[in-house]
């Protein structure tokens, strides 16, 4: 059910706190114990995909290891999904990823850029987010050392876009 991440982050978190209590006086204690963030809960998503596909396997991984459990469908013929959730050909890419709120995420979405869109209040002609075609060194579509700058697209049901955010680097996308 847990990512082996999370699993080792709630680990981490437990070691930080019971040193920290055991080196450190009680007010020093309280203090550093109201500054460790909570980790998020495990979100699940479910994945169109074909069976084929190799980059789309590689984006789950990314994503599962980033806090998401993915509940994947594979079949060759999935546009139909794309269609429901009003994704226009334009924004499209490999697969769509769709959480138990109905949001989307079409293609090769960072798993950080979810996790702040899921934690936002959006208006309700949003859609959810794309990164159309297949930019080079998105998650799941590494090569080598290689990396094409592109936008992640916040996307709305009458068919436009603004741009949610540029990722100019590599280590933008983490």
């Amino acid at each position: 059910m847990f990512t082996k991440i999370f699993t080792l982050k709630v680990i981490a978190t437990f070691v930080v706190v019971f040193s920290l209590a055991s080196c450190t006086d009680e007010k020093t204690t309280s203090k550093a114990i109201e500054s460790i963030k909570v980790l998020p809960q495990t979100v699940e998503l479910a994945v169109y995909k074909s069976p084929s596909c190799g980059c789309c396997k590689k984006w789950i991984s990314h994503v599962n290891e980033h806090g998401f459990e993915s509940k994947v469908h594979s079949f060759d013929d999935f546009p139909g999904i794309k269609d429901e959730k009003s994704i226009a050909p334009r924004y499209r890419s490999c697969h769509t990823a769709i959480s138990k709120d109905g949001y989307a995420f079409e293609g090769h979405v960072p798993a950080k850029f979810i996790h702040q869109f899921m934690q936002e209040t959006h208006k309700d002609d949003v859609i959810g987010l794309s990164v159309p075609a297949m930019p080079v060194g998105s998650p799941g579509m590494e090569v080598g050392d290689k990396f094409q700058p592109y936008r992640v697209l916040l996307l709305k049901l009458d068919g436009s876009y603004e741009i949610y955010a540029n990722v100019q680097s590599y280590e933008e996308q983490f």
